[in-house]
């Protein structure tokens, strides 16, 4: 199981694709495929890590979470969220919500961050953790992949 968590964690790459539209960027973040078996629970978070700007404006970052199957469809409707300056904000996915047949499936996370040209101070780190639903013991976890970059801080 180490091995599993310090692997995932090497391996960990995030990509991405904007759109832009009228001032505003909309960045996607696609997280690596995990499995997820019949007795666990997928869970996505987010933080805002970006402090206030010089001027004092709050810092503030606003998305959404989703999860989607093997071929792409998503599981269920996208988390929104809004996090300010070190709030963490997360969305889960129990196995049985997953609409994954047999004792074990794969499937994938896409953050997506919206921001504008005149938008809050946004840096955002993002994680991927599954664990078991009954007693909590995380069996995976990766972190550390960006989702603000260049069009995202501010």
């Amino acid at each position: 199981m180490i091995a599993r968590i310090i692997a995932v964690g090497v391996v960990l790459f995030a990509t991405s694709s904007m759109a832009q539209t009228s001032g505003t960027v909309t960045r996607a973040t696609m997280l690596p495929v995990f499995g997820l078996g019949s007795t666990e629970t997928a869970r996505v978070s987010v933080v805002n890590v970006a402090p206030a700007s010089s001027s004092g404006t709050a810092a503030s970052c606003t998305g959404s979470i989703s999860f989607l199957n093997a071929s792409g469809a998503a599981i269920g409707g996208p988390v929104s969220f809004t996090a300010g300056s070190g709030q963490i904000v997360s969305a889960s996915l129990p196995f049985s919500s997953a609409g994954l047949s047999g004792t074990r499936g794969e499937i994938r996370a896409a953050v997506t961050l919206t921001t504008s040209t005149a938008s809050a101070p946004c840096n955002l780190q993002v994680s991927v953790s599954t664990f078991d639903t009954s007693t909590g013991a995380t069996h995976l976890f990766a972190g550390g992949a960006e989702a603000s970059g260049p069009f995202g801080r501010h």
